[in-house]
């Protein structure tokens, strides 16, 4: 190669790496630490509206789940590289990590009998958390009608938390049987194979909560057979 053609090539290796600078629409280092822990939650955030798993974005970045994970989860900051990766991976540009809109505070208030019945096969489902996105947990009431059949097993990622209300209802999981009375709960991987249950002459009513999980997943619908 000639020289002026190593002289090209190492002037535009510069430019390369003054472009990456400028992308980030060149903030100074004291600001660049300051925005450092707000990396991994803003990853987080621009990765679950997008509706992408942690493990589809590690594969498409050529990085690590656990790296990633640490990223968000603030174990760890990312270098130039690797913010390069995750910004092309997720189609946007490497500003998107550090420009955040103001943050906008919503609440769901649902009086009793506003809120919508889903039906389903042995019962009815109330979303209680209606208008906000499952961002880690899910709440919702059910109420079980008495039915002598058993509902098919079921699994989701996560976990799920059910508290007996009213009456009894059996929770099958793994197949281990566990029967709950009003005021008893349950916790568990959801990803173990489960459902409910009630054999009782009266309807019983209980408040699940799913947690953490995967915005995709719907586990609430995939209890409603859908």
């Amino acid at each position: 190669m000639s020289q002026e053609n190593l002289r090209e090539n190492h002037l535009q290796k510069i430019e390369d790496a003054h472009s990456l600078f400028d992308d980030l629409d060149v903030f100074d280092q004291e600001s660049c630490c300051s925005e450092e822990e707000l990396i991994g939650s803003r990853l987080r955030q621009l990765r679950r509206e997008q509706k992408i798993s942690i493990r589809t974005l590690a594969a498409r970045c050529g990085i690590s789940v656990n790296t990633l994970s640490l990223i968000e989860n603030d174990r760890t900051s990312p270098n130039l590289r690797t913010l390069k990766l995750l910004a092309n991976g997720l189609g946007i540009p490497l500003v998107a990590f550090f420009n955040q809109d103001k943050p906008e505070y919503v609440l769901v208030h649902q009086q009793q009998g506003q809120r919508s019945k889903l039906r389903f096969a042995n019962g009815t489902l109330e979303k209680l958390g209606e208008g906000l996105p499952p961002l880690g947990a899910e709440p919702i009431l059910v109420t079980l009608d008495p039915d002598p059949d058993e509902a098919s097993d079921i699994s989701h990622v996560g976990r799920e938390f059910i508290y007996c209300l009213e009456g009894k209802v059996i929770c099958m999981v793994a197949n281990q049987e566990y029967p709950l009375s009003k005021g008893d709960s349950l916790l568990f991987d959801a990803r173990a194979p489960h459902h409910w249950h009630n054999a009782e002459h009266v309807p019983a009513r209980l408040l699940v909560l799913f947690c953490p999980m995967e915005a995709h997943d719907l586990p609430a619908e995939r209890h409603l057979g859908e």
